[in-house]
């Protein structure tokens, strides 16, 4: 069911002395081909992100290890095993509805079996409300008028490993990212249904996926967000994924997408949301979980005495999809055509800017419209290479109130959230 991750080399930023043939080496793409006027990309070899490296290494020799799960494209990359976490590789991301197949996983406990009877699967609404619900899957449709949002879902940590020294927890680059087609009722409807109280202030959502340990009375994860937030017209509780059945494996049959803010808050295999008088305080909503400093941190340190605000809405991020890392393009292909996505949490992405020299000067992409809120801005932008020769492509996304990507992830913290360091792919022409 599971798979090492990929040791592909990574790609050097300092480039000198470095030849033709340390390129391909190091990029995974030793022997190959070139085709007439076409984009040769790593094959059996994953693209990795662009990191900085001392000198190109040789080829890893389990080249040909790959991710299996039923379901699941071979190139995706496994973070773990104890609890499942598979992330994305950029060149993956480069459909403007994110297949099945390429969604990333992410779970926090172990992995329940599939539900034998999906329309009677059972939702709870209680707390802080007047009139609490228990309601089948079947009543949900019945009574509330389904919806369908191309959304992105983001997992907290994406882009942790960006942070140095390196931050706790699965090492994603940008794949803990994708944007599907998400089908379901809206929580604000069935909120007003169950008759939410003033007194409320707080979800929290509990689901049915077993703790790692088996322990009955522990939770894998119970997080929340304040009532504010949950009656946001987007937040679906979903019961379809691109038109398909929700499938187990992402949550099914229902699940929260709450979008916008960390996918911990979209809970998978849910089984009953309760209303707080206060902020919730379950797995994952204490100490360092999902949670930023509120002054900078030495890097490294604990953040002793230092307080800690809950994560919401995620930082912007643009990513490029199409040419992969690692391409290589035939001698005098000077055109390059580029593509990729850019979101930013609950704020509009406002542009999006690439560049061929480090971020000396920047080009502005073209951005794609909207399907509606929370989806992902599809851009695309041509770029004149001056030679043939190695270039390092870097990715910007700015937002509407003036927020771009820096250069290197900032404000490290212990469990390594809103890294959102440029993305950068590495190509060779000729």
């Amino acid at each position: 069911m599971t798979a090492k991750r990929d040791d592909a080399p990574t790609i050097p930023v300092q480039t000198a002395g470095l030849d033709r043939r340390g390129f391909l080496a190091g990029a995974g793409l030793a022997g190959a081909a070139l085709g007439s006027g076409t984009v040769m990309t790593a094959g059996s070899v994953r693209a990795q992100e662009a990191k900085p490296s001392e000198a190109a290494k040789p080829a890893a020799a389990a080249d040909s290890a790959s991710f299996a799960f039923e379901g699941k494209d071979s190139g995706l990359t496994s973070l773990g095993d104890r609890p499942l976490v598979a992330e994305t590789p950029a060149h993956l991301l480069d459909d403007d509805t994110t297949p099945i197949s390429k969604f990333f996983i992410r779970c926090n406990g172990q992995v329940p079996e599939a539900a034998a009877d999906r329309e009677n699967w059972s939702l709870t609404i209680d707390g802080e409300v007047e009139a609490p619900l228990v309601l089948s899957l079947k009543e949900l449709k019945e009574r509330f008028k389904p919806r369908t949002y191309r959304m992105v879902l983001e997992c907290g940590g994406n882009g942790r490993s960006f942070f140095q020294p390196p931050a706790r927890g699965n090492q994603w680059t940008n794949g803990g990212a994708g944007c599907a087609e998400w089908t379901g009722i809206p929580l604000n409807e069935v909120l007003r249904a169950a008759k939410v109280k003033p007194s409320a202030q707080y979800t929290a959502h509990h689901g049915a996926d077993p703790h790692l340990s088996g322990d009955a009375k522990k939770e894998s994860l119970s997080r929340g967000m304040p009532v504010a937030k949950a009656m946001e017209e987007h937040n679906l509780l979903v019961f379809a994924m691109n038109g398909e059945p929700l499938p187990n494996i992402h949550g099914g049959p229902l699940r929260l997408v709450v979008p916008g803010w960390p996918g911990s808050l979209s809970h998978k295999w849910l089984t009953r949301i309760t209303l707080r008088d206060r902020e919730h305080d379950g797995q994952g909503m204490t100490g360092h979980s999902y949670r930023l400093p509120e002054r900078p941190l030495v890097p490294g340190s604990k953040g002793d005495g230092v307080p800690f605000r809950i994560l919401e809405s995620m930082p912007v991020r643009a990513v490029t999809t199409s040419p992969a890392n690692g391409t290589r393009l035939p001698a005098g292909a000077h055109d390059l055509d580029l593509r990729g996505a850019a979101w930013g949490g609950d704020v509009p992405i406002a542009r999006v800017d690439v560049s061929i020299d480090g971020g000396q000067t920047w080009s502005e992409a073209k951005l794609a419209a909207l399907k509606n809120r929370y989806d992902w801005h599809r851009w695309t932008a041509r770029l004149r290479l001056p030679s043939d020769g190695y270039y390092e492509i870097f990715a910007r996304a700015t937002d509407v109130n003036g927020r771009t990507q820096p250069t290197l992830a900032t404000n490290w913290n212990p469990q390594g959230y809103g890294g959102n360091a440029q993305h950068r792919i590495a190509i060779l022409v000729g």
